[in-house]
């Protein structure tokens, strides 16, 4: 005759808990469908809470209200999903994606090369007031400073250098500039023209 092996207390336990879960699983469907408005999502809500529930029951004090716990549970993972909620964008046409989007590195670094080039061509002053006003964000007053000429000579040689590089790189309009149309995204300039 085969023996009958015995419970012990740990087993017994967890089998008292997981009765009382699943008795608890109709209320707990009702209440996840009135916080949420919708069966599908219900009963996603009501599974991660049996999931976290399971997890921790450990922390669950047997002989206390299994069905309080469960729906503070249930309740606390509902707010924790609308939070994350309201910091999620809407995108589903990809707007907001495609605004993220960047150049291939080789399109910039081509556009770095002409870039480079076209400074070269530039009159030594005009390239240094440029590059002190457009790429090191000194004021104009700044600039004269270093350069040391007046701020009417930097403005000067600030708008002749940007003429002079539009004109060598192409750029007929303000929106020529930056990336090709063709390519996701936008990047800043390196300066403005």
């Amino acid at each position: 005759m085969p023996q009958r092996r015995t419970k012990t207390a740990g087993e017994e336990a967890a089998r008292a808990f997981k009765r009382e879960m699943l008795a608890a699983l109709p209320n707990l469907r009702a209440f996840a469908c009135s916080l949420v408005g919708n069966l599908d999502k219900a009963d996603d809500l009501v599974q991660e809470t049996i999931m976290k529930a399971w997890a921790k029951q450990e922390s669950f004090e047997p002989g206390s209200n299994m069905k309080a716990w469960l729906f503070t549970i249930l309740r606390n993972e509902f707010y924790s999903q609308m939070r994350k909620r309201d910091r999620e964008v809407q995108d589903s046409e990809g707007t907001y994606t495609e605004n993220l989007s960047v150049n291939s590195a080789q399109q910039g670094s081509l556009d770095l090369q002409d870039l480079r080039r076209a400074l070269a061509q530039l009159p030594d002053g005009q390239r240094e007031a440029l590059i002190l006003v457009g790429a090191s964000g000194l004021s104009y007053e700044e600039a004269a400073e270093v350069c040391g000429c007046a701020v009417g000579t930097v403005k000067s040689r600030v708008s002749r250098a940007r003429i002079t590089l539009k004109e060598v790189l192409g750029i007929e309009e303000d929106e020529d500039y930056g990336p090709s149309s063709d390519l996701a995204g936008a990047s800043s300039p390196p300066f403005a023209l």
